[in-house]
């Protein structure tokens, strides 16, 4: 490989993030797409700018023996954006790659299961957090993106932003839920953040800028479902916004 082929490489990469970042795509999309690029960058060689239909048939059966359907997906769609947008070029492989229709519903926690996961919850800001997750019926990421001013306790509803597909949403807002916020809230203080970093302790998380640690609050979770013994084929996080009411 030459180093001119290289660095026009480098270069047009470069351009692919840039209009990634313009046209306001989500961080987990940008990073899938600029993903998908330098895979398919490294795998020919980055002489990516005029690949043919039986080479990207071969690459992306290559990658099927080694990803799951949604990598393959992402990189197709990543390729795609890359052609549109950096080398000005319309995409003329449609149906290169359809990804098999599958619609997997989530396993169903019984009333019983849900309150034996909050009761085995300990640590209160991870306790009142899941709670919220299951009655709102948020994704984890936007539960603890919730900040103070997205409770509109006089309309009963959750103003829930950037969810998914860039979108905001409203949501029902249940007086236990409320009272619970209300209640976790007079412990922390934080202006601004609903669930804040418990980083420092509490006189620390009225300060804090950040949330609760993603990472963490998975864990947490995983080992009170293990601890509860539920054999749920979801991930915890996923099965807990599929609670039925309480």
């Amino acid at each position: 490989m030459s180093a001119s082929v290289e660095a026009k490489f480098k270069a047009a990469y470069q351009q692919h993030l840039q209009h990634l970042k313009l046209k306001g795509l989500q961080p987990k999309t940008i990073e899938a797409y600029a993903r998908a690029i330098r895979r398919i960058g490294d795998h020919f060689e980055h002489r990516i700018s005029d690949l043919s239909e039986q080479q990207l048939l071969d690459y992306f059966t290559g990658l099927m023996t080694t990803h799951s359907w949604s990598s393959v997906k992402l990189d197709l769609y990543g390729l795609k954006f890359f052609y549109a947008h950096v080398m000005k070029k319309p995409w003329v492989f449609p149906d290169l790659v359809k990804p098999p229709k599958a619609q997997r519903l989530p396993d169903i926690v019984t009333v019983a299961e849900a309150r034996a996961l909050f009761a085995a919850t300990k640590v209160l800001s991870y306790r009142v957090l899941y709670f919220t997750l299951y009655s709102l019926g948020l994704r984890l990421g936007e539960g603890l993106r919730l900040q103070v001013g997205d409770i509109d306790a006089v309309r009963w509803r959750v103003h829930v932003r950037d969810s998914k597909g860039n979108k905001d949403r409203f949501v029902p807002l249940p007086q236990a839920t409320h009272k619970l916020l209300q209640d976790y809230w007079r412990v922390h203080r934080n202006p601004v953040l609903l669930f804040p970093s418990r980083q420092g302790g509490v006189s620390a998380a009225a300060h804090a800028t950040t949330a609760l640690d993603r990472g963490a609050v998975q864990v947490a979770l995983s080992k009170v479902v293990a601890a509860c013994r539920l054999k749920k084929r979801s991930h915890p996080t996923a099965f807990v916004t599929a609670m039925p009411l309480i």
